[in-house]
C-alpha cells in the first residue's frame, strides 16, 4: 500500500461520528442536521431539462479538455462576473466538481523530490487541501485565521523559511467555515510572496455566489487583473456549480487561470481519467449561461440568514458572514468542559441537532487550534427547519448559561 495513506487524518465527519457514537439523541425531537454543507434547495428546472435533452451524450467518450462551447460559456461567465478576459482554449478547464480538481492540482504542482516541499493551507480549512498535499509527498504548514481581521488567514505569521520551501498555497475565499472574503490588500501580499518564492496559488471559490452584502465577493482572477497581473501567473481559480446552482450531484465546475499551470494539469487529468460527461457538459452550459436562478437562490439564503442569525445572536457570539452558507459561532463562553466538542455532543443528545465542532476543521498550529471553541452550522435546509434548529440551540445555550451572555 502507498505509505503516504498513513499520513491522512480521518475526515471531520468520521471524527464526529466516533465522538458521538455513544449518544442517543432525544427521540421526542425530529433530527436536524446542520453539520454537512450539502445544498438542499431545489435544482433549477432549466438544468434538469438540459440533462434530459442531452442524454444522447452518454453514448460518447468525452474529451478531458471539454467541449469548446462549455469552455466559452465559462469564459463568458467569468467576464460578466469578474470583468476578466481569458482564452477558452488555454486558460479554462472543466472539472468534475471543485473537490477532485483541488486534490488533483497538488499532484500536478508538487515536486516531492525537493527538500522540505511544503503546501500552505488556511486554518481552519477544507480537509481536501491537507490530504492532497500529503498524498503528493509534501508537508503542510498553516496560516491561522485571525478573528481580529474578520478571520482572514494571517499570512504574516508564516515564517520566511516556510515560504522558501512552499510550492503550493490553498486559499478559500469566501472561506469555509468562516465566510470571510479576502480583500485586495491580502491578495497583493500573497501575489508578492508568490513572485518571491515561485509557488502556485490555488484559490477555492465555490461559495462566491452566496453573499449578503451589496458588492459581490472579490475573486482571485479579479484581484489579479486589478493589480495588473493579467497573465494570472502562478494563479488558478476553482469554482463549482454545486452551491451556485444547487447541483451537488452533477459534479461540475471549472479551473481557470495561468495557461502555464493548466497545460500540465490537463496532461495529468488526461491520464487520471477525469473527463466530464457530455450530458453534464450541456447542462453546465445551461447553468453558467443563466443568472436568474442564482439571484433567486441567493435571495433564499439571504432571507434565511436574516431570520436565523439574530435569533442565535441572543445567546451565541455569532454574526452574519461575508458570504457562504455557514455560521461560525463562538461557544467558548458557554460551552461545558470539553469546549466545542462537548457543546456539539450535548446539543445532539438533548435537542437532536447536529453541528460540527470547529476544532475538527482545524489543526494545532503556533500553539493553538483556531477552530477550538467554535461550531460550524450549515444553513442549507429550508427556512422553517433552520429556524427550528435555531430555537433548539437557543434553548440549549440558555440551559448552559441562564444569564444573558455579554457579547461585544
Amino acid at each position: 500500500m502507498n505509505p503516504l495513506l498513513a499520513r491522512l487524518h480521518p475526515y471531520p465527519f468520521e471524527r464526529l461520528r466516533a465522538l458521538t457514537r455513544d449518544i442517543v439523541p432525544n427521540p421526542e425531537l425530529k433530527p436536524i442536521g446542520l453539520g454537512i454543507g450539502e445544498p438542499r434547495h431545489p435544482t433549477p428546472k432549466l438544468i434538469q431539462q438540459a440533462l434530459v435533452d442531452n442524454l444522447k451524450g452518454l453514448a460518447s467518450y468525452p474529451a478531458t479538455a471539454g467541449d469548446p462551447a462549455l469552455r466559452q460559456a465559462i469564459v463568458d461567465w467569468l467576464t460578466r462576473r469578474y470583468g476578466v478576459v481569458l482564452d477558452p482554449a488555454t486558460q479554462v478547464l472543466p472539472v468534475n466538481g471543485s473537490r477532485e480538481a483541488l486534490f488533483a492540482i497538488a499532484q500536478t504542482v508538487v515536486d516531492p523530490t525537493q527538500p522540505g516541499a511544503t503546501v500552505v493551507c488556511p486554518n481552519p480549512f477544507y480537509q481536501i487541501y491537507e490530504g492532497a498535499a500529503l498524498l503528493a509527498g509534501a508537508r503542510t504548514a498553516f496560516a491561522n485565521s485571525d478573528p481580529g481581521r474578520n478571520f482572514a488567514p494571517d499570512w504574516d505569521a508564516v515564517p520566511e523559511a516556510t515560504w522558501a520551501r512552499t510550492q503550493l498555497v490553498y486559499v478559500c475565499s469566501p472561506g469555509n467555515p468562516t465566510g470571510a472574503v479576502m480583500p485586495l490588500s491580502e491578495w497583493q501580499k500573497l501575489f508578492d510572496l508568490s513572485d518571491r518564492h515561485g509557488f502556485v496559488i490555488a484559490s477555492d471559490e465555490c461559495y462566491s455566489e452566496i453573499y449578503f452584502r451589496d458588492v459581490p465577493p472579490l475573486g482571485s482572477l479579479e484581484a489579479a487583473a486589478q493589480l495588473g497581473r493579467t497573465d494570472f501567473r502562478r494563479l488558478v481559480a476553482f469554482t463549482s456549480l454545486s452551491k451556485r446552482s444547487n447541483v451537488p450531484g452533477m459534479r461540475s465546475g471549472f479551473v481557470a487561470g495561468d495557461a502555464a499551470v493548466l497545460k500540465p494539469f490537463l496532461l495529468y487529468r488526461t491520464y487520471h481519467g477525469s473527463a466530464m460527461s457530455p450530458t453534464v457538459q450541456r447542462a453546465s452550459i445551461a447553468a453558467w449561461s443563466d443568472e436568474q436562478h442564482v439571484i433567486d437562490n441567493r435571495e433564499l439564503y439571504r432571507r434565511k440568514f436574516q431570520q436565523v442569525a439574530p435569533l442565535l445572536a441572543q445567546v451565541l457570539d455569532v454574526s452574519l458572514p461575508d458570504a457562504g452558507f455557514y455560521l461560525w459561532a463562538d461557544v467558548s463562553r458557554i460551552a461545558p468542559e470539553g469546549g466545542d466538542v462537548a457543546f456539539a455532543r450535548g446539543l445532539l443528545a438533548q435537542y437532536n441537532v447536529a453541528v460540527l465542532p470547529g476544532s475538527l476543521l482545524a489543526r494545532e498550529s503556533n500553539g493553538s487550534n483556531p477552530g477550538a471553541g467554535r461550531i460550524r452550522m450549515a444553513l442549507v435546509a429550508e427556512v422553517d427547519e433552520c429556524l427550528e434548529a435555531a430555537r433548539r440551540i437557543v434553548a440549549y445555550a440558555r440551559s448552559l448559561h441562564p444569564s444573558p451572555v455579554s457579547i461585544p
